[in-house]
């Protein structure tokens, strides 16, 4: 797409609009807000992972100075709240019937994990909400707990919810399970693996945190929140306060990180509404990091069994994978979703005849997970590319050729995959040649030698993703109003919570109807300015968002078009709009954007079937998923004597469609491969296994990459293959790195340590258990497992 006269338009690579003000210190971010009469509100949690409540002592608390209100489940009972909503009810499955707990705002007979709530307390000011909390006595009887899926399977194991005895929630399928077993039963291999996708938290920069309004005169409640959905939020409040949606008004503020863990409605928002209307003032409520441990979403953490069949030749007949999916103790907005996400990806970008995947949700006394960034996707891919590289070792096949051999072919697109994705574009082969060459493949064995030499391992490992981005089933709304001094206004329901919306809205306007970007503002965050939209999530905001908004601006040229015909006298066929002019073809009369701007508010100057105004609004749901797709290289070198991992080298070559600010995409890259080292390499959460107390609450005992871990990235972005199921041809390149980083980094350490005898290792591939897994292998004892 050709850039505008501005020289601002789509395939620019601008810094952000938005950067400046939070340069400059001018950011609006959740905890910045205040009102006069503010009150702070302290969460009471569970410090037990199973346990009965017998007994709540709370008068000395209510009493205590400063205090406004205290709540406990008693209270909210009397009040008839609702609790939170799982979005996505999984329906029965092969003979086993979906069980979905209630989530209440509030705890009064039983907690289900560490930092489960129990009571709210709100004062004048947040020490003394802390202080109060401190005081309220309760008295448990401790249960047993489970923390991981596997054991919570296990016979015997310790029964989160009663009615759920097996502590199995629902059971979902994607596939052809006959057509799968056929496969594999004529294979002439079979490659099998047992996998762990290790619990991560997301540890977003600006915690979680809300305040609440309740305006009594209209009987209406404002909410203050940082999510990247907010009409999802005004839904789920007015389903718990069983009010119309219209009673409830959600604002975004700034957002210091999100990443899908703040995307779903979380209880004290309901909770500080709810306090707010008792109190008439408002009330804000923000997590301390320590809390935000214990009660933020968590994400990933699956155990999964694995195989592969292959033909004599090596090629890829089918893929099975059975999954048991740790839901927590309860189910939060997009729990369920997070789960069966990526499933349909099992077969990645590799052509095979069957595929059949299942899983089973399941219960633990741990925080509930949720969607994180990639969301599904991660675990599917690390399955695969965990497998294929298994395989190149076992059958003796290089592993870029064993891949090569199996990839989808380029002419062979439109593709149904094995799990009946239609994949409709991709670059798979030219990723591969691209990554290959830029990586220098074929002159690691000289740097291995050498890094031997020091004393040190080298491994090398390549790996694929593909993703499935933007929820076909989700559309989006986007109104442009044009004013009439030329200056255009982007309401759209998308959210941006760190990607740049500003910038590339701004930019699809700008290429679009030639106006400069200081000429263009982006209007999300309000429910009360935007009434719809489906948030951000997915990837989705490109190629969803840009699309609608590409759309828009279509309408309005086409309005345009009619009033520019009617005041320069001629027909609507003889005039062509570029750079923002409309211009009678073959003469020098032309008129500016501004100038039909200025003559669309004028009735008097308009075609008697035009109304007033430039404001045209658009709606779009895609026909089909969008499907990025990446290569990446990953170069390693290990310690053995310490068995610290250094990330050397890596190399990125993707197709995310259409580009519109090439730096912001950068930017997304980096961010998402940063992530996924950290969970190849760094992050775990750890629960005791038998009292479900969390051991890793604290940046102390959990470890986040930091700068110096990150290698040099050498990315390549291919634009040739552009999604064809929406027309600004986008993909979505926000999530790539988490899902395509952990399997590679975690190929590239076994290629480094196979020759020591290591033929296995479970992320994080942290320096115990690298030194644990080389001192094993050399004592014949196998690999450090979970």
């Amino acid at each position: 797409m050709a850039d505008s006269v501005s020289g601002c338009g789509i395939g620019r690579a601008l810094p952000r609009l938005e950067d400046r003000r939070f340069l400059e210190g001018r950011g609006a971010f959740l905890d910045n807000l205040d009102f006069p009469t503010s009150a702070h509100a302290v969460v009471l949690r569970s410090p037990h992972g199973h346990a009965d409540i017998l007994e709540i002592d709370d008068a000395a608390a209510r009493s205590a100075p400063g205090v406004l209100l205290l709540a406990t489940a008693a209270d909210l009972a009397a009040e008839d709240l609702g609790g939170i909503d799982c979005l996505m009810v999984p329906p029965d499955c092969e003979g086993r019937q979906t069980f979905i707990p209630p989530h209440h705002l509030l705890q009064g007979e039983r907690v289900r994990f560490v930092g489960d709530r129990i009571a709210l307390v709100v004062a004048e000011t947040r020490d003394q909400a802390r202080d109060a909390v401190e005081m309220i006595g309760v008295e448990y009887r401790p249960r047993p707990a489970v923390v991981t899926p596997g054991a919570a399977r296990a016979d015997g194991a310790p029964v989160v919810w009663d009615e759920a005895p097996d502590n199995v929630c629902f059971r979902w399928t994607e596939g052809n399970r006959e057509v799968t077993e056929a496969a594999f039963a004529r294979a002439a291999h079979v490659v099998e693996l047992d996998l762990v996708n290790n619990r991560i938290i997301t540890n977003f920069i600006e915690p979680r945190a809300t305040l609440g309004l309740y305006d009594a005169a209209q009987d209406r409640f404002t909410l203050y929140a940082g999510t990247q959905m907010p009409h999802r939020v005004r839904a789920n409040m007015a389903g718990i306060f069983g009010r119309s949606q219209s009673d409830f008004r959600v604002v975004v503020p700034d957002v210091g990180g999100s990443f899908g863990s703040k995307m779903s409605a979380c209880a004290e928002q309901a909770l500080v509404l709810w306090a707010a209307a008792k109190l008439g003032r408002p009330v804000k409520w923000v997590a301390e990091k320590s809390e935000g441990f214990a009660s933020d979403p968590a994400a990933r953490d699956s155990q999964t069994r694995a195989a592969l069949a292959l033909d004599a030749d090596g090629r890829f007949l089918a893929v099975r994978v059975d999954t048991l999916a740790n839901m927590g103790g309860y189910l939060s907005n997009g729990t369920t979703l997070a789960a069966i996400n990526g499933l349909t990806l099992h077969s990645g970008p590799y052509a095979m005849e069957a595929g059949f995947a299942a899983l089973e949700g399941v219960f633990s006394n741990t925080v509930p997970t949720d969607v994180m960034r990639g969301a599904g996707r991660p675990e599917a891919i690390y399955a695969i590319e965990r497998l294929v590289d298994a395989a190149a070792v076992e059958l003796g096949i290089a592993p870029d050729e064993l891949r090569r051999r199996n990839l989808i072919p380029a002419d062979a697109f439109p593709y149904t995959t094995a799990f009946g994705l239609n994949y409709d574009s991709g670059c798979f082969e030219s990723n591969l040649d691209s990554a290959l060459e830029r990586a220098d493949w074929r002159g690691f064995s000289e740097r291995r030698t050498a890094t031997e030499d020091r004393g040190r391992l080298a491994g090398i490992a390549l790996g694929y993703y593909v993703q499935r981005n933007g929820g076909r089933l989700l559309d989006e709304n986007a109104q442009i109003r044009i004013d009439p001094s030329g200056f255009a206004t982007l309401l759209i329901g998308t959210l941006d919570t760190g990607q740049g919306h500003e910038t590339t809205y701004a930019q699809i306007i700008a290429d679009r109807l030639g106006l400069n970007l200081d000429a263009i503002r982006v209007v999300e965050r309000d429910t009360d300015l935007v009434g719809y939209g489906n948030g951000t999530g997915g990837s989705r905001s490109m190629m969803v968002g840009g699309s609608v908004t590409l759309l828009a601006c279509q309408r309005i040229i086409d309005k345009a078009l009619t009033i520019a015909a009617h005041l320069l006298e001629a027909s609507t066929d003889d005039i062509a709009f570029a750079d923002g002019r409309f211009t009678v073809s073959g003469t020098d009369r032309t008129l500016t954007l501004q100038e039909v701007a200025q003559a669309a508010y004028r009735q008097d100057l308009l075609p008697e079937e035009i109304e007033t105004g430039l404001d045209e609004r658009a709606n779009f749901r895609p026909p089909n998923f969008s499907f990025p797709n990446g290569v990446y290289v990953c170069e390693v070198e290990v310690d053995p004597e310490t068995g610290k991992v250094d990330i050397v080298r890596f190399t990125a070559a993707e197709d995310f469609g259409t580009v519109v600010n090439p730096l912001l995409v950068e930017g997304q890259v980096h961010g998402a491969l940063a992530m996924g080292f950290g969970q190849a390499i760094h992050e775990r959460t750890v629960f005791d296994p038998d009292s479900g107390q969390l051991l890793s609450g604290s940046l102390v005992d959990y470890a986040l990459p930091r700068t110096t871990d990150m290698p040099p990235i050498d990315l390549a972005v291919d634009q040739s293959a552009p999604c064809l199921s929406n027309p600004l041809g986008a993909k979505g390149a926000a999530e790539g790195g988490t899902v395509g980083a952990p399997p590679v980094v975690i190929n590239a350490i076994l290629d480094a340590l196979r020759p020591l005898g290591v033929a296995h290792i479970d992320m994080p591939a942290t320096p115990e258990r690298v030194w644990q897994a080389i001192r094993d292998a050399k004592k014949g004892t196998g690999t450090l497992r979970g």
